[in-house]
């Protein structure tokens, strides 16, 4: 079980700069794409390896110290909507002890026990199979480097 988050909604897979080596580092923009990678990853593995069960989801909006420190401005227009941290770990919870045919088919994405889309309508974040396998070519080359 991966824990994603929305803020993958809005992002593209984008693999040009995975390290920020040409771009300035923008922790919420590098966040969002690491949550957007997890979904191609898990959508991946579940495909790859069908005897073992992948899903990935999100815990809604929470209240936690990362969301307070990097998205104050977000923090501070939400406040008493965001979730508490037990109401955001239930569908990981859930996901873990839910009876195998309740999170079939194995690699998707799930919001509130209930499978929900990788995308929004006219987002523009689809990615195509030459622009998965690149990010699949570009971490390996980063795991090569920690062998």
């Amino acid at each position: 079980i991966t824990v994603s988050s929305g803020g993958m909604l809005v992002q593209k897979l984008n693999t040009d700069d995975l390290q920020s080596e040409r771009t300035a580092f923008d922790g919420t923009m590098v966040y969002a794409q690491n949550k957007r990678q997890q979904v191609v990853l898990t959508e991946r593995w579940a495909r790859a390896h069908p005897a073992i069960h992948f899903s990935c989801m999100h815990p809604g909006w929470v209240d936690t110290p990362g969301v307070r420190l990097s998205m104050p401005g977000f923090h501070a227009r939400l406040g008493a909507r965001l979730r508490s941290e037990a109401q955001g770990a239930d569908t990981v919870l859930w996901l873990a002890l839910a009876p195998t045919d309740a999170v079939q088919p194995s690699g998707r994405f799930f919001q509130d026990r209930k499978p929900v889309p990788t995308h929004l309508p006219f987002a523009r974040t689809s990615s195509s199979p030459a622009e998965e396998e690149k990010l699949i070519e570009i971490l390996e080359e980063l795991a090569q480097r920690f062998k």
